[in-house]
């Protein structure tokens, strides 16, 4: 039974909220203040933009202050509630993908996430304000100008990896960010202390671009996941570099050791679509003409880079097997 909000204190209010989270599905839920990011956030991210890390995503360069300072996204922010929401899949699905002609990223395996977790959050909101009349937030999942991973470690959900994601004990990295800006003055959880990544250099390795140029450094110019999913055509990479990936990559997650401690989530909007199995024969059957790849991944977070991009980077990386 829920305690009506004139009877809650703000540490339990946040607890309440903590719980509903939990009840909706998230793995984890911190809570951190909306002011600015500290300095050194804001002059790395510049120095990453000016080094042109970014390649063509231009809206990284927009909304900069925004981008470093929470509360300019909502009048009256005072918190912001961090999510963590697992999409991890099971070993039989793991092992079904290895036998796969091509490989696509885990995320995109299900459902297209925006809306999964949107829903998610929208329920999570609607709780709250059945509790607190006033309540106001806007939430955001890989959605608007928000420094998510650097937002999730201020809320103490874990830490910043090597590979540039966030990692969490117990966890890994196979899960998504979600954040919902509030005006309640939610006493804020305290930031992740420690990086656990130590003196370990596997996702730097691995990447067959050397796209990881420095711990927490991505040049996505060489990254297989943003040429495969955020440039306009067919990547630029050698074939052979993309190690038949057709859209993403998990590599830098693959080889984490942290990654051995994933376990598989329990939402059924993730299972995975056919396409993602797809031996070479259908894989050919469906280039052949790209229309008859669109309704396999409709609704799914590849519809991003398009079917026609998809289709064209299968047929080349298919001749280069």
């Amino acid at each position: 039974m829920t305690v009506p909000h004139s009877e809650l204190s703000p540490e339990m209010l946040k607890q309440q909220i903590k719980l509903w989270a939990e009840e909706l599905g998230f793995l984890a839920c911190g809570i951190t203040d909306a002011n600015a990011l500290n300095q050194n956030i804001q002059s790395q991210t510049q120095q990453w933009l000016e080094k042109g890390y970014h390649g063509s995503m231009a809206y990284m360069e927009n909304h900069f202050e925004k981008r470093m300072n929470p509360s300019l996204l909502l009048e009256g922010a005072e918190s912001v509630i961090c999510l963590a929401f697992n999409y991890f899949p099971d070993n039989q699905s793991i092992e079904r993908q290895t036998g796969a002609a091509l490989k696509v990223a885990k995320y995109a395996w299900g459902e297209d996430y925006h809306h999964v977790i949107k829903e998610k959050t929208t329920q999570l909101m609607q709780k709250i304000q059945t509790l607190v009349p006033n309540f106001q937030g806007r939430a955001f999942t890989d959605s608007a100008p928000v420094m998510e991973r650097q937002l999730a470690q201020k809320a103490g959900i874990g830490w910043i990896g090597k590979n540039s994601l966030l990692l969490r004990k117990g966890t890994g990295s196979f899960f998504f960010l979600a954040e919902i800006l509030s005006n309640l003055p939610l006493p804020p959880d305290k930031p992740y202390p420690t990086n656990h990544c130590g003196t370990c250099t596997a996702c730097i390795d691995a990447c067959p671009t050397q796209a990881i140029i420095a711990p927490e450094i991505i040049n996505a110019n060489l990254c297989i996941s943003y040429q495969t999913i955020e440039t306009k055509n067919v990547s630029d990479l050698p074939p052979e570099k993309h190690q038949n990936w057709v859209y993403g990559c998990d590599i830098c997650q693959d080889v984490c050791p942290w990654n051995s401690f994933s376990t598989p989530h329990q939402e059924p909007l993730f299972q995975p679509k056919d396409w993602v199995f797809m031996n070479a024969q259908q894989w050919q059957n469906n280039i052949a003409n790209p229309l008859e790849l669109k309704p396999h991944i409709k609704k799914s977070a590849a519809e991003r880079a398009g079917h026609k991009k998809i289709a064209q980077q299968a047929d080349i990386l298919l001749q280069n097997r």
